[in-house]
This record gives structure tokens, sequence and C-alpha cells, in this order.
């Protein structure tokens, strides 16, 4: 029971953050909404994740692609947790 409850708040965790990523990726077309608070504490736990893409993946025009890689990075880097988290649980069940 408690290894489906881990999976489930490992799982919401992630979504959360993916709709936060999303979210502040569409605030970056409306610069009055960046500058409000829900806009700099998105940009505190967002923009680090997304500095790491940043860095590697440049602009194409206008149009910014890291985004799109960091949130498919993190649903890989979720699933790979699942397994490492079933692992555990097969050891010690």
């Amino acid at each position: 029971m408690t290894f489906y409850l881990i999976l489930k708040y490992v799982s919401i965790a992630f979504y959360v953050y993916s709709l936060m990523l999303v979210a502040y990726v569409l605030m970056s077309w409306v610069p009055a909404i960046q500058n409000s608070s829900i806009g700099r504490l998105l940009a505190k736990v967002c923009e680090p994740y997304l500095a790491i893409f940043r860095k590697f993946i440049p602009p194409i025009g206008m149009i910014d692609i890291s985004p799109i890689v960091a949130i498919f990075l993190l649903n890989y880097i979720q699933k790979g947790l699942f397994i490492v988290i079933l692992k555990i649980y097969e050891m010690f069940a």
C-alpha cells in the first residue's frame, strides 16, 4: 500500500512541476504577469531547471524550444525514478 502511495505522490509532484513549467513558458508572452508575485515565484522555481537546457539549445529565431526538451526529459526522469522505486520495493518486499 505504501508503495503505491509513494508512486502517487511522486507522480503528483512531477505533474505539478510540469504544469509550473508550462505556466512559466506561457507567462513569457505577457510581461505584466511575469512581474507579478506568481511570476517571480515561478521564475525562482523553473528557471534553474530551464537554464540547464538553454545553455545547450539555442533559440530557433524567436522560438525557444528548450522548455519542450526540458518537459520531455522531466517525463523520462519520472519514469526512471519509478523504475528505481520499484526495484527498491522489490528488494525489501
